[in-house]
């Protein structure tokens, strides 16, 4: 211990900050008390700027872009010029677009605001008084991948810091016995992969947790949660001798991020082996809870995200599956349904259970894709939708995210795209703005939510955002 302690204070402050915040349990967990009690104790959290409405971000990402005209915008000119030429000019999408199409679903009011929802979102609609509706979002481009990173990260071309690691990195871990980020996808990764959650620049304890949640019990889960060949204890020793190693190689390396980063890997997954055992076993919860979330794998991740987010899990983020779901370039009607299907049930389970526990007023939900989809038919198109004219394009210009809970004014809607839904005409809301209004719920301005990285302030949203203030309760 004596020798552990020499060694700590040989080394630079920085480095010496990185080390202790990754230390759990073991080498000189007393002797380190002096030394902590010296260093600012709230290393690697941001002061907040305002009181914070929201303490937890959980995010239903529904990848591949839902189609707001049959979700939670719908229009009723779409009927009146169904299978005619768009009373404006078709926008220019992705791929060639033809006549107005209806929706397939009918719509209906819900709860005292009385704001109307598509039949395919029966369950989440019962939780209108609660969700604030924006229906007049815009994004920059109609592809997948750039919006997809927009999104997420705030930046479509180049690599950014995701807005869970930013997010992690101001709030810092309530819980230093799980990831203050954690991402579940069903059956593998969304288009652009572990680029929508990475930490870039930012040091490499904020990148995600990915949990893949095709598997059911916790070492499906996660790999290697539990190590059968080896006691805790001789874990902890060999792991105390890693350290004091690690310790004498960044000694002579001054503030190596990727050395820090690779020494709080390992204690984070040594203090997992019992808090996330515990955290992703949903057997712990009861019958009928688990048969309010419903059957799949969305419906395992909804009920983890309630017991992360209970457990101080800051930003866990929830894609509808691997790939894009929600891309239903033909035989909308039918895909759109069945996708919705999967997820519907659970998202009000979710919203139910965290008002039930008293979480919904400290924990945001955000859901949403990345774009939405056009008014009009996508004209067919070899290999791509099979000849069919039933489907819709992507569509950047005006599409619908929703927001519950964390300090957010439920039961409105704010904005609106055109008559026939094609682009957002009034209070429009960029991405950009959505961050900042997303940060702002959490305690932070985001012009001031920095990073210094190669001589420059980077922040989540750029050099763009303004906060969206209707939203807030």
């Amino acid at each position: 211990m004596e020798r552990a302690t020499r060694t700590m204070s040989n080394l630079c402050p920085s480095t010496r900050r990185n080390f202790l915040k990754s230390c759990g349990a073991g080498i000189g967990s007393v002797a380190m008390t002096d030394l902590l009690a010296q260093e600012n104790s709230s290393i690697g959290e941001v002061p907040l700027h305002f009181p914070a409405k929201a303490k937890h971000v959980i995010h239903l990402f529904m990848n591949g872009g839902p189609s707001h005209v049959d979700t939670f915008d719908p229009k009723i000119a779409l009927e009146k010029y169904h299978g005619q030429t768009a009373p404006t000019k078709n926008l220019r999408t992705e791929r060639p677009t033809g006549n107005v199409l209806k929706s397939p679903y009918k719509f209906k009011q819900y709860g005292e605001c009385g704001l109307p929802v598509s039949e395919i979102f029966s369950h989440t609609a019962e939780h209108m008084d609660d969700i604030c509706v924006i229906r007049s979002m815009h994004a920059d481009v109609p592809n997948h991948e750039p919006s997809l990173m927009l999104m997420n990260t705030g930046e479509s071309r180049l690599v950014r810091p995701s807005m869970g690691s930013w997010i992690s990195y101001g709030l810092g871990s309530a819980n230093e016995n799980l990831p203050s980020f954690v991402t579940m996808c069903p059956g593998g990764y969304p288009i652009k992969e572990s680029q929508n959650w990475q930490n870039a620049f930012l040091p490499g304890k904020y990148q995600a947790t990915y949990i893949d949640t095709s598997g059911q019990r916790v070492e499906e889960l996660i790999d290697h949660i539990r190590n059968n060949s080896v006691s805790e204890r001789d874990q902890r020793q060999q792991l105390d001798l890693l350290k004091e190693l690690n310790l004498q190689h960044s000694s002579v390396r001054d503030d190596d991020e990727r050395l820090a980063s690779r020494l709080e890997s390992f204690e984070l997954a040594y203090r997992m082996q019992s808090e996330a055992s515990t955290a992703f076993d949903i057997q712990q919860e009861s019958l009928s809870t688990r048969k309010m979330y419903g059957k799949g794998a969305f419906a395992r991740q909804a009920l983890i995200a309630r017991r992360l987010v209970e457990r101080g899990v800051r930003f866990v983020q929830l894609y509808t599956g691997a790939g894009q779901p929600w891309d239903n370039h033909d035989d909308l009607a039918k895909r759109h349904r069945d996708v919705a299907q999967g997820v519907d049930q659970a998202i009000g389970a979710l919203l139910s259970d965290l008002k039930r526990t008293g979480m919904l007023d400290s924990t945001l939900v955000l859901w949403g894709g990345e774009f939405g989809r056009t008014p009009v038919v996508e004209m067919p198109k070899e290999g791509s939708n099979q000849g069919k004219m039933n489907g819709r394009d992507h569509n950047h210009y005006g599409f619908t995210c929703w927001m519950a809970g964390g300090g957010v004014k439920g039961g409105q809607a704010i904005g609106c795209t055109d008559e026939l839904g094609f682009q957002a005409v009034e209070n429009r809301v960029h991405v950009h703005d959505l961050h900042a209004t997303i940060l702002r719920l959490l305690g932070y301005d985001h012009e001031r939510l920095t990073y210094r990285y190669a001589g420059r302030d980077f922040r989540l949203t750029d050099v763009h955002g303004k906060v969206v203030e209707d939203i807030f309760s």
